[in-house]
């Protein structure tokens, strides 16, 4: 929201000697956050100056039109003499008046303007336009002042063209709908600095008459509960739009566009009531207000033909919709050049469905965002008696008599405040009158009485006793004040968030991090020092992923939870494993370039609990209880935390120091052993097997095995999710259920010998099948307590070991806690371990 301080004046008396600084603290202190506060004084340096063109010769030879152009810009250039400009705009002619940069002048983004020879010709400054000046983006044409403009040749242009205001930008908050309007911040700075406010919709306005304006019907009185209309007949089409008008609407960011649209957008940014106008004589028929029929077709005023949804509002007539109703306007109906009777609409829309629509369609125009925040009900009469008034003392015409007005908006519903609560809930000490003072200044109508104030759950030291209770009924303007809660916030904001101590609880001693967060935090930084880097996926989906992963119909992961209110229709439902979204993120690092990727994530998945119905409904007036607590536990989805890696690339990179190595499925298994290191559980628990599971590729897949459970997967992914997903050969990844892991055991001290040891390797030759975790289990089983390491550092295959065979090379360290090893009993201790080996999977040693 832009507004210039010069309109918020009219409503407010800010003092005249106000410094920008406390002007912006004043917002901040409101809670309404300020993006910048720009002094229009300071934005251009220099000689601006107002000139009136005397001569133009245009200028032929060059690829694009110049004129040199002759402008008497008075004595501010110390001579009196016209100034020579070359210019290649071609939208003023001789006698206009335009706004000139002299030499030595510095124009916004520190343009410095000088005398220069361009195209053949001596140019001494430079004739503006509204982009050049930042008064807006219009860069089509320069600046041609309105013929009613007083100022003369050499006069100080920056009060003509609006130069000599101050412009703030505030970003308004989702529940501050009222905020985003002349109206609403000027009320909102009368609060804080204690000034008068004159409300601007505070005027009469004529009420419905038995004749209507023009006959409309509305068929959904919940999605418009309210819809007026006024006509005015036989404008001047010819009439633009006034300067001081312009001037507003491009200080807020609003293009102009015609004398009739920017009455409704003038008054859209100064009431905060969104308006349509209407060329009366393009509407066939009555007037319907209706949802769409799905598939109907719309042009809106965008110029795009939009199909539109079941759930969709519009306005339409007898050739059907002409209006995408509170968000754009279509074609078939919007005002032209020559219109001269216009309908002007003002009506109150539901802000969810409104919502909903804008979402739908990505179209996000200033009305949309106001409907969807809340716009009050009661303007729309003031707004219409406005926009009358102004198109016909601007344009001349005639207003009609008639006036249409649909109204079936609710009254509002009172709220019981018992009026100690903000003085419970914040700590600050507000007597009643001062509350009561505080809500009647936002606008409520505040009844008192006494009553039981009944002992609240959820506020430390309450007891049960009599107390004072307001019955508040908040203004039309407030939609979003429905709760006790709300009204204690608005207490709060006005008395000063400054007020409220800062105190920090105290920690209780001996407490920290639980051991799910350290194991967390442990597995997260083993996988950064293994070179993975940590990616924040969001965890929207969209329903065709499940098929892109291959998972079976029967897969607990297919079901998933649909979004109510989604951020992307594409994207509506929840994941329920973390691959999705972090191959998506693999996908799009190696379309950049990026072509060796190696990710990790720590995150929750989502499963529904069919049949869990519906949780129950919990307000805020009190701590729910624990009842309540269980039972929407039991409806909420299962949410467990999971760990994810995905890699592909070279893990390994080549440089001078040899070969790299690419990344395989073996990877993805250490990085599955790891994680199971990082959370504390002893390797004697861990087992690894060959598995099935998609999207993994079937030959190259392993479950993750903790006490018989299984725990995760890793390995290679299937070649067609490779395909689907637009993922490199070789791709593999890893996923593993964190919080199915047991909790560590305590562990105990290693034994440290202090004698060598024995190291001895053994390639053993077994069938390709053969798991070598398997092996290796079957080594410590046979070598006995000497046993101190081993460790598979070599796979090797050729077709001298044959068809289907491979060598597993290990090394093996043994040692004896209280002696020297003998080196037969360190053989012996090998020939037990290979022993076992070829009993239980006939190996055999290679090259014996």
């Amino acid at each position: 929201m832009r507004v210039s301080v010069s309109w918020l004046r009219e409503y407010v008396d800010l003092p005249a000697d106000l410094p920008t600084g406390d002007l912006e603290q004043a917002l901040v202190d409101l809670g309404i956050e300020v993006e910048s506060v720009v002094d229009l004084r300071e934005s251009v340096t220099g000689p601006l100056v107002v000139g009136e063109v005397l001569e133009i010769e245009e200028l032929t030879g060059f690829k694009k039109p110049i004129r040199f152009c002759r402008v008497d810009v008075g004595a501010a250039n110390g001579t009196g003499e016209p100034q020579e400009i070359v210019c290649g705009a071609r939208n003023f002619a001789q006698g206009d008046k335009v706004v000139v940069i002299l030499p030595g002048g510095v124009l916004p983004g520190g343009f410095a303007i000088g005398a220069r020879k361009t195209y053949g010709r001596n140019s001494h400054g430079m004739i503006c336009s509204a982009q050049e000046l930042g008064l807006g983006d219009d860069h089509s044409g320069i600046v041609v002042l309105p013929e009613d403009v007083k100022a003369q040749p050499g006069d100080d242009a920056r009060p003509v063209v609006g130069l000599d205001d101050v412009v703030v930008e505030m970003e308004i908050t989702p529940d501050r709908g009222y905020a985003l309007s002349v109206r609403g911040i000027a009320r909102e700075l009368s609060h804080a600095l204690g000034v008068p406010f004159r409300d601007p919709a505070d005027a009469p306005a004529p009420g419905a008459t038995a004749e209507p304006a023009y006959p409309v019907e509305v068929r959904d009185p919940v999605g418009c509960n309210r819809f007026a209309a006024r006509m005015v007949r036989g404008v001047d089409p010819t009439v633009e739009t006034p300067g001081w008008m312009r001037q507003r609407l491009t200080a807020a960011g609003v293009r102009s566009i015609s004398l009739a649209v920017d009455i409704t957008n003038y008054l859209m940014l100064e009431l905060g009531q969104p308006m349509h106008a209407f060329d009366a004589d393009r509407i066939a028929g009555a007037l319907v207000v209706r949802r769409a029929e799905a598939g109907e077709k719309l042009t809106t005023l965008d110029g795009v033909s939009r199909t539109l949804s079941a759930e969709d509002l519009v306005i339409c007539d007898d050739t059907g919709p002409i209006s995408l109703a509170a968000v754009m306007g279509g074609e078939t109906s919007e005002v032209l050049a020559s219109t001269t009777n216009v309908l002007f609409e003002a009506a109150h829309w539901d802000p969810a469905t409104v919502g909903r629509t804008a979402r739908r369609h990505k179209l996000f125009s200033e009305a949309a965002k106001r409907w969807e925040r809340g716009v009050d009900p009661a303007l729309p009469l003031v707004a219409l008696d406005k926009a009358v008034r102004l198109l016909t003392d601007l344009a001349g015409g005639t207003a009609g008599a008639e006036v249409l007005d649909i109204d079936h908006v609710a009254p509002r519903t009172p709220v019981t405040l018992p009026v100690d609560l903000p003085s419970r809930r914040v700590g600050v000490a507000y007597s009643p009158d001062r509350v009561v003072e505080l809500l009647e200044q936002v606008g409520c109508t505040v009844t008192r009485g006494a009553d039981r104030l009944a002992e609240d759950p959820g506020s430390v030291g309450t007891t049960a006793g009599a107390a004072e209770v307001l019955t508040v009924t908040p203004p039309s303007w407030r939609p979003d004040l429905t709760d006790p809660a709300d009204l204690v916030e608005e207490v709060v904001r006005l008395d000063g968030y400054d007020r409220v101590p800062s105190v920090l609880p105290t920690a209780p001693p001996g407490r920290g991090l639980t051991w799910q967060q350290q194991r967390r935090r442990t597995v997260a930084r083993s996988l950064a020092e293994r070179g993975y880097v940590e990616v924040l996926a969001q965890p929207f989906v969209a329903p065709e992923l499940v098929d892109q992963l291959g998972l079976p119909a029967d897969d607990p992961r297919r079901p998933a939870v649909r979004l109510a209110n989604p951020l992307s229709e594409e994207e509506p439902l929840l994941r329920t494993t973390l691959l999705g979204p972090l191959l998506g993120i693999v996908k799009r690092n190696v379309g950049r370039g990026q072509r060796d990727v190696a990710i990790y994530e720590i995150g929750t998945v989502f499963h529904p609990r069919p049949g869990a119905g519906a949780p129950p409904a919990m307000g805020v007036d009190r701590r729910p209880t624990d009842e309540e607590f269980a039972a929407a536990d039991a409806v909420v989805p299962a949410q467990p935390r999971h760990v994810a890696v995905a890699l592909t690339g070279e893990i390994e990179p080549a440089g001078w120091w040899g070969a790299g190595r690419t990344a395989g499925w073996a990877d993805a298994i250490e990085a599955g052993r790891a994680v199971l290191d990082a959370a504390g559980i002893p390797a004697d628990r861990v087992t690894v097997r060959s598995g099935e599971r998609a999207p993994w590729h079937p030959g190259r897949c392993a479950e993750l095995v903790v006490d018989d459970v299984v725990v995760g997967h890793a390995g290679e992914l299937h070649p067609a999710v490779l395909a689907a997903l637009e993922l490199p050969r070789r791709t593999s990844a890893m996923e593993l259920d964190l919080d199915a892991l047991p909790a560590a055991p305590l562990a105990a001290g290693p034994t440290i010998s202090t004698f060598p040891p024995a190291l001895i390797d053994v390639a053993l030759v077994v069938d390709d099948s053969v798991p070598a975790a398997e092996v290796r289990a079957a080594l410590v089983e046979g070598a006995g307590p000497l046993l101190e390491d081993v460790r598979l550092f070599d796979v090797y295959t050729s077709q001298q070991l044959g068809e289907g065979r491979k060598s597993l090379a290990y090394k093996l360290t043994f040692r004896a806690p209280d002696r020297t090893l003998a080196g037969e009993e360190a053989v012996a201790a090998r020939d037990a371990a290979v022993a076992v080996a070829a009993e239980r999977f006939g190996a055999t040693l290679r090259g014996a």
